[in-house]
């Protein structure tokens, strides 16, 4: 399989960690799932990039637990072929790997590809901005995905 250039804005299928069940010891997670690469830069001396993803799911936000949440617009989920539901971006929740990573996952529509395609450049914005708020609140969680016990 051909892994496309990561870069941010990308979604990719991939098998996301949260934070809570890192912090319980697990080191695989749970479900695969669309991601939103936010972050791609060269590793000091090296040729490696490291990617720092977001996760995109299904699931509400619960305003009780106080996580950052953004709803995709759905001509822009449709347009990278995910389903009709509704989708959210995590924005507190990022995981951290050396691209391409053991834990990219091949779509189920298309096994060739890990990749659905690219956020539009002013949604991008309004991520990037939201994850900024995020940081400067303190609020981030970086999980790192290339660590194992």
């Amino acid at each position: 399989m051909k892994f496309p250039e990561p870069a941010p804005g990308l979604v990719i299928r991939y098998s996301f960690l949260w934070k809570e069940d890192y912090d319980k010891g697990k080191y695989e997670a749970s479900k695969d799932r669309p991601c939103a690469i936010v972050l791609a830069t060269k590793v000091k001396d090296t040729t490696a990039i490291q990617v720092v993803v977001v996760p995109i799911t299904h699931s509400q936000p619960d305003q009780a637990d106080g996580s950052a949440s953004l709803e995709i617009p759905a001509a822009i989920a449709k347009s990278l072929g995910l389903d009709g539901g509704r989708h959210w971006l995590r924005l507190t929740q990022l995981n951290r790997f050396i691209w391409p990573g053991y834990d990219l996952r091949p779509r189920l529509d298309d096994p060739s590809r890990v990749d659905y395609g690219f956020i539009p450049e002013p949604f991008f914005n309004q991520i990037k901005a939201a994850i900024i708020a995020e940081n400067n609140r303190r609020r981030l969680s970086f999980t790192p995905r290339d660590e194992q016990p």
